[in-house]
């Protein structure tokens, strides 16, 4: 993806994020660039000063890739489950930093340790529990592949930090084209 392709991305997910808090009106968006008209996946992250403030994404898409980064940007503020008592304020939009993961297609794995940290992002799946951890957790966090996949189980799939290891748990890896804000706002 070329670096314009970026820029649209990162401010149609800023734009998105801005309407959505201050409670404006969403207008429908409308881009031309190439490389963002596939439909694929894609997560949208918000952290306040390096810390957590929404991540929401899909796998799959049936939407060009601008569209869904809208979407995704707006169910990160307003949406997210843990954040259902402590929603981004108006105040605090300045503060706001985005990141875009936009997701290769998903590859299952029967060696649930045959991913690269930092490079794979995981996606695990139990019966009706599902839990994903994207590429960059790993490298946030320091955990070892292990760590990773027991995390993932435990914290985000609800079931038990073992799991991983069992056969009737399905595996799958992606890597993701991480996009960030380079600016830095004052408040």
């Amino acid at each position: 993806m070329d670096d314009l392709a970026k820029k649209i991305l990162l401010d149609i997910a800023r734009k998105s994020v801005d309407v959505a808090i201050k409670r404006e009106t969403i207008l429908p968006i409308s881009c031309n660039h190439p490389d963002l008209q596939g439909k694929q996946g894609a997560f949208v992250t918000l952290k306040m000063c390096g810390r957590l403030r929404g991540c929401i994404g899909r796998f799959t898409s049936d939407i060009p890739l601008y569209s869904l980064v809208s979407e995704m940007a707006i169910s990160s503020a307003m949406e997210d489950p843990r954040f259902d008592f402590n929603r981004i304020k108006s105040a605090e939009l300045n503060l706001l930093e985005i990141e875009i993961s936009v997701l290769s297609p998903l590859k299952r794995i029967h060696n649930p340790l045959d991913f690269e940290l930092g490079k794979h992002g995981i996606y695990i799946i139990k019966g009706h529990s599902i839990g994903c951890f994207l590429p960059q957790v790993a490298t946030e966090t320091g955990w070892s592949k292990e760590e990773f996949l027991s995390q993932c189980c435990w914290s985000k799939a609800g079931i038990p930090e073992d799991a991983w290891k069992s056969r009737d748990v399905e595996i799958y890896t992606f890597t993701a084209e991480i996009i960030k804000e380079k600016i830095h706002r004052i408040s």
